[in-house]
């Protein structure tokens, strides 16, 4: 049940022409009141900018900005993000409302790539107390720990700034910027395991690195799609939220939910579903991968893109019963003209 805007009992009882300020109602009128103001404002802005920067240093700190800065390895990082990169740039045309500007797009998925941080370091702090438990304690991990962070984490890179911006003006803008902060997850993800497969193996530019690193590459371009399609349905939900106030915290929650537990799904089974097709369907490893990964994200993709296609043709049912409206009254002035 929606809960309806309260109000001091004063302040219903009273007549509209009384001064309540102070009493039942308040606003900014004293020096002291702006003062406030200016401080609560000074807060606000510092907890989000302390928080990009924390996540910066903790990029820093992880070897983040030398993978990308790294010739070869941007690259290949690039390569490895085309299609989550395509996914994204799908889910951006199918906004039926209004365009988002390209700029508030790339601070999402700059915000992806620097929050990402966050779920690096949770993520290796937690693991060592799973890997007791053998695979339980892996799937565990992957339920309790790697799914709800990483998914929280993106969501945070939307709410940071997109969420409060003007241009977020529709419950399917919260998909789209949800996109763009999994596509930012995805692409620093990228670059750490193939900065890290790289290194290990000592290549530098040359066939081999070509070699090697071409099959980090095409394996975390599996993995991609992914992290864009989990974000997406949570950054849905953000949007919905946004939109329903009285419920905000719930619908968010719900959103999360979904994100990690997909997300979680993913990352336990697809060793088992790679590992079975290529035993009983006899597919090489790699190409039992791409087919389990493909048959995985697919179905989400298409429930995602079910969500999406609801809103679009509700849309277009709202604003169709608008013109239709306007275009009867608008005939029967000419009738009354007449």
């Amino acid at each position: 049940m929606a809960r309806k805007e309260r109000t001091d009992p004063i302040e219903e009882a009273a007549d509209t022409s009384t001064d309540l300020y102070d009493v039942a109602t308040w606003e900014e009128r004293t020096s002291l009141d702006g003062l406030a103001v200016a401080i609560y404002r000074l807060l606000s802005g510092s907890a989000r900018w302390g928080t990009i920067l924390l996540a910066a240093l903790l990029l820093v700190g992880i070897g983040g900005f030398s993978a990308v800065t790294n010739p070869a390895i941007g690259a290949l990082t690039l390569l490895s993000a085309i299609p989550a990169l395509a996914l994204a740039a799908y889910v951006y045309r199918s906004d039926i409302t209004t365009s988002e500007p390209l700029w508030l797009l790339v601070a999402t998925f700059l915000l992806g790539v620097l929050t990402a941080n966050f779920a690096a370091i949770l993520n290796s702090v937690a693991q060592p107390y799973f890997r007791p438990i053998g695979f339980l304690g892996t799937v565990l991990f992957f339920f309790l720990i790697v799914g709800p962070v990483e998914e929280t984490v993106k969501l945070l890179a939307v709410r940071l700034y997109a969420y409060g911006h003007d241009s977020f003006d529709s419950v399917l803008d919260g998909a789209v910027y949800g996109a763009m902060a999994g596509l930012g997850f995805a692409f620093i993800e990228n670059a750490l395991y193939i900065s890290r497969g790289i290194e290990q193996t000592g290549l530098d530019l040359g066939l081999g690195l070509i070699g090697i690193g071409g099959g980090i590459t095409f394996t975390r371009a599996l993995a991609g799609p992914g992290h864009v399609i989990y974000s997406a349905f949570a950054g849905y939900y953000l949007g919905l939220a946004k939109f329903n106030p009285e419920n905000r915290g719930p619908i968010v929650v719900k959103g999360l939910i979904i994100a990690a537990l997909i997300h979680a799904t993913y990352n336990s089974t697809v060793g088992i579903g790679s590992a079975v097709l290529n035993a009983f369907v006899g597919l090489p490893s790699l190409a039992s991968s791409f087919v389990y990964i493909a048959l995985f994200d697919g179905v989400f993709a298409l429930i995602l893109l079910g969500k999406i296609n609801r809103y679009r043709t509700a849309y277009r049912d709202a604003h169709d019963s608008d013109a239709s409206a306007e275009e009867e009254q608008r005939s029967e002035l000419t009738e009354f003209d007449a």
